[in-house]
């Protein structure tokens, strides 16, 4: 029996049929399986140094051709360094589709190294 597709492989094929030939964004533990998939696909992953240049390439990638820019980032910092190119694009009315990653319910306020952290910062 052939095996199911899985979540990332699905929303790379969306990507796909809406004409999307780039994403734009830094790998991680989190959102390894979507990068796996477009490495799968017709789609090119186009590796930044940092989220937020993601975030701008995806804005000017759509604001130049009119279709939607990708970009992706893994959860927490990752994502709010999104913000800034998505929010410009937002008041540049160009199209951009932004892209977090998410750990499974049974992770959640379950990291040792952001309970430590959140801990240190409490104490201040």
């Amino acid at each position: 029996m052939a095996q199911q597709p899985g979540v990332a492989d699905l929303l790379v094929r969306c990507l796909e049929r809406e004409g999307v030939t780039a994403v734009f964004g830094i790998p991680g533990e989190e959102n390894i399986g979507f990068v796996d998939a477009l490495a799968r696909s017709s789609i090119r992953y186009v590796l930044v140094g940092h989220e937020q240049a993601a975030s701008f390439m995806a804005e000017i990638y759509g604001r130049l051709t009119g279709r939607a820019g990708v970009c992706s980032a893994t959860l927490g910092p990752g994502a709010i360094n999104l913000l800034l190119g998505v929010a410009d694009a937002t008041t540049n009315s160009s199209p951009v589709v932004a892209i977090s990653a998410q750990v499974g319910l049974n992770r959640i306020y379950k990291d040792p190294t952001r309970a430590s952290i959140w801990c240190r910062c409490s104490r201040r």
